[in-house]
């Protein structure tokens, strides 16, 4: 029934119109809202959307379908999803649905589930939800059905509980009265970044900060997709280029000089900031640079690497009590704040640390390695993976193995990481090393058996 669609641990993603419909939404919605209500003691569900076309249509469908299992939902409307998730914390909700397919294309769309914690759901979480999806729903009586409440105000908390945190002095920032480029992908990111950065003193040009879901860059926050922004940073005299996704999760940098940095410099950045205040370690996942190793160790800490998702990140962080924590494709996770990736808080993270450090971005990045990561991906192939991975690791004799999530092999001055996507019917080979040439050529190499099965 569900062949079209992408189901994981934490959402249902997929075509809209091909595969996923309001129809596969309201199944979806009715099934977590049905296994919250047994799983915890409240009836609120937190419902919040990205700015995607589709959208309002699965918007009200979510809200239906939740109203017609007999839970309460608490709209947040239009949002980011870290919004969404905090608003699950702040109302004790019995969790939360995200309405966004984050970096995906525009005929995309998705749910994803948010457990009582805030948190996506896990791997045990998911399966008993999942578990209720596919069994008989039970709906509720015309004198149990759900009300809709609206909350108008969960950006204006996300972005006062991101300006509290002890070590974001908001004066010093507004002195410094930063020029700042924005391109928010015409995503969610539109309805909370001009009005952070606003509060933050800085002077703001944009591009793509209509919240109108028509994407006129590719979504996804990645250097080749940032050449406006570098061209505004220019033209502008920017001290920094921002750019989001459309659900507000990652954030990707543009230095002044012009140049899109890369989505794996803003975890190490913000770590850097994070780790002159906080102990312990940093949790990061298996695609993530190396640079935050070289961060972690500049502060006498270390890096724990967990299974790419932001709910492995984040549950390993809790485990191991780490300061901050993060994704590779710009998701940074502060754990003061809410263990979920975090798009405004890597914004005044990094405002911070260019007031602290009273030099350019480009000055701080030369006194590190400048590696060079190059990520590629191909269609997954109609045949296990685990041929591949031995065949890998018998042609890489003297890597460090990590299986924890697909592949990882990894050298001192290099890795390589195969994996399938949770998100698309793709492969993902990404590899690290101090040359374009050396990561290339392990990118070469590992797509060999790859290409073999296709």
């Amino acid at each position: 029934m569900y062949e079209k669609l992408m189901v994981s641990v934490s959402g249902v993603r997929g075509r809209v119109g091909d595969g996923l419909t309001p129809a596969v939404i309201s199944k979806f919605a009715a099934g977590f809202g049905a296994w919250a209500l047994k799983a915890g003691a409240s009836r609120t569900i937190v419902v919040g959307r990205d700015s995607r076309l589709s959208g309002p249509m699965f918007h009200r469908a979510t809200i239906a379908a939740l109203e017609s299992v007999g839970c309460d939902v608490l709209d947040v409307g239009l949002a980011p999803t870290p919004t969404i998730q905090l608003a699950v914390e702040d109302a004790h909700a019995a969790g939360g649905l995200a309405i966004t397919a984050s970096h995906n294309p525009i005929e995309w769309n998705a749910l994803k589930f948010i457990g009582a914690s805030g948190l996506f759901l896990d791997a045990e979480e998911g399966a008993a939800m999942r578990a209720v999806v596919e069994s008989e729903i039970t709906y509720a009586t015309w004198d149990r059905l759900g009300d809709v409440t609206q909350d108008t105000k969960a950006i204006e908390r996300h972005i006062s509980r991101v300006l509290s945190l002890p070590f974001i002095q908001v004066g010093r920032i507004r002195e410094r009265a930063f020029r700042i480029a924005l391109d928010c992908a015409n995503g969610a990111g539109g309805a909370i970044l001009p009005q952070l950065l606003e509060r933050l003193g800085c002077r703001v040009t944009g591009v793509n900060l209509e919240t109108d879901g028509r994407f006129k860059r590719p979504p996804e926050p990645v250097a080749p997709n940032l050449g406006e922004l570098e061209r505004l940073v220019l033209s502008t005299g920017a001290d920094v280029g921002l750019a989001t996704d459309p659900d507000v999760d990652r954030l990707a940098l543009v230095s002044d000089a012009g140049k899109a940095i890369g989505e794996d410099w803003t975890l190490a950045l913000a770590a850097r900031l994070a780790l002159r205040y906080r102990p312990g370690p940093v949790v990061a996942n298996l695609s993530t640079s190396r640079i935050v190793d070289d961060v972690a160790k500049e502060a006498g800490t270390t890096v724990i690497r967990a299974p790419v998702g932001e709910v492995n990140v984040a549950l390993r962080m809790r485990k191991e009590g780490a300061a901050i924590g993060g994704e590779g494709n710009g998701g940074v996770i502060l754990s003061e704040l809410h263990l979920g990736r975090d798009a405004p808080v890597g914004v005044a993270m990094l405002l911070q640390m260019l007031v602290e450090d009273g030099e350019p971005l480009s000055k701080v990045l030369a006194r590190y390695p400048q590696y060079r990561i190059v990520k590629d991906k191909l269609d997954r192939p109609n045949a296990p993976l685990d041929t591949v991975y031995s065949s890998l690791r018998a042609t890489f004799a003297d890597a460090v193995v990590d299986t924890q999530d697909g592949l990882r092999l990894s050298w001192d001055d290099r890795w390589v990481h195969v994996r399938p996507s949770g998100t698309e019917p793709i492969v993902r080979v990404i590899a690290e090393a101090l040359t374009d040439d050396e990561a290339r050529d392990l990118v070469a190499r590992s797509r060999v058996p790859l290409d073999a099965l296709r």
